[in-house]
């Protein structure tokens, strides 16, 4: 199995939320109630691209990707999304059928939240609007980033801007200087070989712009991080 539903209320889960906290007691309520709680396994599918976008997704726990793949296997990877952060709201909203595939990209908890519910959220709370006006906003210059990085950057420089991605203090707030972020991990977020990786991270440790250790990576200098390789486009 690579999903399992977990019984029981997301108070625990949907409280750790900024956007949740400023809802109004009845609109939280109504959360708690119909949100679904899901543990997905590394390589896990969470929605598949062509499917009805029935919910809204948020991540709890661990890391997932939003990626585009053809017949013959080669993919496109549009974003990372770690702990504390949100995606397929776009979708949701037009509710129409989903564009990319959303792939746990190491063991996750995953937060449901239902289509019907995310409108009448909508509809009737002021402070979910801006929330979701925000992240629409904000997701769209990410990922015209993206592709300019993807199209424009050397190698060294599109790993140093796909870890920088990962600390958007609006789209991922929970996000810690030290990432727990494997070299393979960064491939499949970038869609460039472990090897290749590993170089480009030996190349941002010797700038003093990130330190590394098994499994993880720390950053030492965000600023550098996101500004290098950047400054001519």
């Amino acid at each position: 199995m690579d999903s399992k539903e977990m019984t029981g209320s997301a108070v625990a889960e949907l409280d750790s939320h900024d956007w949740f906290l400023a809802l109004e007691t009845r609109h939280q309520s109504l959360l708690r109630a119909q949100s679904i709680i899901r543990q997905h396994e590394a390589g896990a599918v969470i929605t598949r691209r062509g499917e009805p976008s029935q919910h809204w997704i948020g991540v709890h726990t661990g890391l997932i990707k939003l990626a585009v793949y053809n017949a013959d296997g080669r993919g496109a990877t549009f974003s990372g999304v770690p702990a504390g952060g949100w995606c397929g709201e776009g979708s949701v909203l037009k509710r129409e059928l989903r564009r990319y595939d959303v792939v746990a990209v190491r063991a996750s908890t995953i937060i449901l939240v239902p289509a019907d519910l995310f409108h009448l959220l909508l509809a009737e709370s002021l402070s979910f609007n801006a929330f979701v006006i925000r992240q629409l906003n904000e997701r769209m210059g990410q990922f015209i980033a993206t592709i300019q990085n993807q199209r424009l950057l050397a190698v060294d420089a599109q790993v140093a801007q796909a870890i920088a991605q990962l600390f958007h203090p609006m789209l991922y707030p929970r996000t810690s200087s030290v990432l727990e972020l494997s070299q393979e991990e960064i491939g499949l977020l970038t869609g460039i070989s472990r090897q290749r990786v590993n170089q480009a991270l030996g190349h941002l440790a010797e700038l003093n712009l990130i330190s590394i250790a098994y499994q993880a990576i720390r950053v030492v200098d965000l600023d550098g991080l996101r500004h290098y390789g950047v400054a001519s486009l």
